[in-house]
């Protein structure tokens, strides 16, 4: 390389750094605010009623949401000229579609028992279903830090639940316990979820958008099944006519999801899971704090020191992940899932390798 070309690179350098910060903290800044307003409106829906009624109808929830996202991920495929057709067998998608789906309504009917911010905290719990799936679909192996960082995370929820209030602002105390059932369930299967979506990347070449169609598809093809073999549909249909302000709210809540789902392909595309990570510890912390500023709910001492204690292990995990970067697993975590623009060769090379990211949601 010549010095003028020496000179160019260095020029360009910090201004490079620059731009690429400045990205970083767009996609980070969309992912919190699009899932904090997710949270807001979720929240909204299902804790607060409508005049004197209250909407109980999940299920149609769950189909507006899928019905969205597979409109958003055709938009997509159309765009990028990717192909239509489906790059895995049907029956997986709706493997992973059933347990999305059943996760998604858990974690609706929840609330209707529990406070938004013991639904946000009990995510933080998914480290250990998701590690014990991983163990049981794909044979992986996990750190001794691995496991003490989950029993810390476990503990501190675990505190979170037994030392104060956690029932929802409109639910009774009774009936608490039915909806840490209901988010138990909800963990259970999202780390399913999350696995199989894994496995689905590993062993076969479907883009993400290919990927996110077709799981949306039969997702909103079991929603509707559900709704119309319950006969909910038009009870649901029949309250969007009385309460016009419970449509402003599910298209919110859609749209923010989608939004969300695009911030968050992006951020790990570009900047990798790491810092993904550490963007959602972020987005938990300012919703249950939003949560708790908006909606009213009491909380203990007990309960900050177990707040403490579950984000400081999930800012640990995070920070050793970039203190690791010369291990083969934390590079492969800070590497960009897509760091070019040719999306589809970059997926192929990344499957023969066998490192292929961990897919996200909102």
């Amino acid at each position: 390389m010549s010095q003028s070309e020496n000179q160019e690179t260095e020029t360009q350098g910090p201004y490079a750094q620059f731009v690429s910060s400045a990205w970083c903290i767009f996609y980070g800044c969309g992912i919190i605010g699009c899932l904090v307003i997710y949270g807001v409106v979720q929240e909204r829906i299902m804790s607060v009623p409508y005049g004197e009624e209250m909407f109980k109808i999940s299920a149609f929830l769950v189909f507006c949401n899928r019905l969205v996202g597979l409109i958003y991920a055709m938009g997509m495929m159309t765009g990028k000229r990717e192909q239509i057709y489906w790059q895995a067998p049907l029956w997986k998608y709706c493997t992973v579609a059933v347990s999305n789906v059943c996760a998604t309504y858990c974690q609706y009917e929840a609330l209707k028992y529990v406070s938004f911010p013991v639904q946000m905290l009990g995510k933080s719990f998914k480290m250990m279903p998701v590690m014990v799936w991983g163990i049981i679909i794909s044979q992986k192996k996990y750190t001794l830090r691995d496991w003490c960082i989950a029993a810390c995370i476990t503990g501190g929820v675990t505190m979170f639940l037994m030392t104060g209030s956690i029932k929802s602002k409109h639910g009774a105390a009774d009936q608490s316990w039915f909806g840490i059932v209901l988010l138990l369930i909800f963990l259970g299967c999202d780390g399913l979820t999350s696995t199989l979506q894994e496995k689905l990347f590993k062993d076969h070449t479907t883009s993400k958008y290919n990927q996110m169609f077709y799981i949306n598809s039969c997702s909103a093809c079991i929603s509707l099944i559900v709704l119309i073999a319950s006969n909910s549909l038009a009870k649901a249909i029949a309250f969007c006519g009385v309460h016009p302000l419970f449509i402003g709210h599910a298209v919110g809540l859609s749209a923010a999801a989608v939004a969300g789902q695009f911030f968050i392909y992006s951020q790990v595309k570009e900047f990798g899971a790491l810092v993904f990570a550490a963007t959602m510890n972020v987005r938990q912390v300012v919703s249950i704090l939003i949560s708790y500023a908006k909606y009213g709910h009491v909380i203990t001492g007990l309960q900050i020191l177990a707040l403490v204690i579950v984000f400081g292990a999930l800012s640990y995990k995070s920070g050793m992940g970039f203190f690791d970067g010369g291990s083969k697993k934390g590079a492969s975590e800070k590497t960009p899932l897509l760091p070019n623009k040719n999306e589809a060769d970059v997926e192929k090379a990344a499957t023969k390798d066998e490192k292929a990211a961990e897919p996200v949601k909102a």
